[in-house]
């Protein structure tokens, strides 16, 4: 089973981020241009908050603020769960599912590496069971 390391080092667009104090516009557009569905929240390369589609939903959308005049920091989740890169796929889906998010944070020793997403963990878990499926059939037809 991959670590979040590995699963990463594979994943191109784990590490675009965004500053607090950027407007949510500018966010929005970063995330459409990279088909993103988070970013991450860095001040001066350090990890404070995510910003995802459903802060803005919830926060800008639903309460008819305006994402030209509010910023980042305003709506971004600072209570950001990230998990530790030797961490196995299992154990960061699980992480993900108990805590009901989407987008987790990658860190070696306290230092940012990238993001999963939940598609990231999909995608490397459907790729391990072809790689098994075809393994066993290669062993049962020889």
């Amino acid at each position: 089973m991959k670590t979040a390391r590995e699963v990463l080092s594979v994943v191109p667009k784990s590490t675009i981020s965004i500053a607090p104090d950027a407007s949510v516009y500018d966010a929005l557009e970063v995330m459409s241009d990279h088909h993103l569905g988070a970013l991450l929240v860095l001040r001066e390369g350090e990890l404070i908050g995510v910003m995802s589609e459903r802060d803005y939903a919830r926060k800008v959308a639903l309460k008819n603020r305006n994402s030209r005049d509010t910023r980042v920091e305003e709506i971004m989740t600072d209570r950001v769960v990230c998990v530790d890169a030797e961490r196995t796929v299992d154990e960061c889906m699980a992480l993900m599912s108990d805590r009901h998010i989407r987008h987790l944070p990658v860190l070696a020793d306290g230092r940012l590496l990238g993001m999963l997403s939940m598609r990231d963990l999909v995608d490397e878990t459907l790729a391990e069971q072809r790689f098994t499926i075809e393994q066993l059939e290669g062993y049962i037809c020889s």
